[in-house]
């Protein structure tokens, strides 16, 4: 069992900067796939991922912008976002993978707006 708590999240204008933060308890957290995940009106996209291994990939919208990342001693995955769009403006969810098993957070809300 993983619990999984997302942070970070606020107002920011175009260009601007946010790193959200999911921080995990009940398991062994450096054995999972971790990702962050977006939903807005009309649209749920897959934004990154990063694996055991430290592996990451990103979906073509948030490449060059986005860094994910993990610090497996605080049992916590990133995601700094940079140079931030309207179109970012989601709401985003914190997930462990491993096999079959699934996890999700609350989510934390990213408004990008002037």
């Amino acid at each position: 069992q993983v619990q999984l708590v997302e942070s970070g999240g606020g107002l920011v204008q175009p260009g601007g900067s946010l790193r959200l933060s999911c921080a995990a308890s009940g398991s062994i957290f450096s054995r999972y796939t971790m990702g962050w995940y977006r939903q807005a009106p009309g649209k749920r996209e897959l934004v990154a991922t990063v694996t055991s291994g430290g592996s990451a990939n990103y979906a073509d919208s948030v490449k060059g912008r986005f860094t994910i990342s993990r610090d497996n001693a605080k049992s916590t995955v990133y995601l700094q976002m940079n140079s931030l769009k309207p179109e970012d403006t989601a709401i985003y969810y914190c997930s462990a993978a491993l096999g079959a098993s699934r996890f999700w957070g609350q989510g934390t809300q990213v408004t990008v707006s002037s």
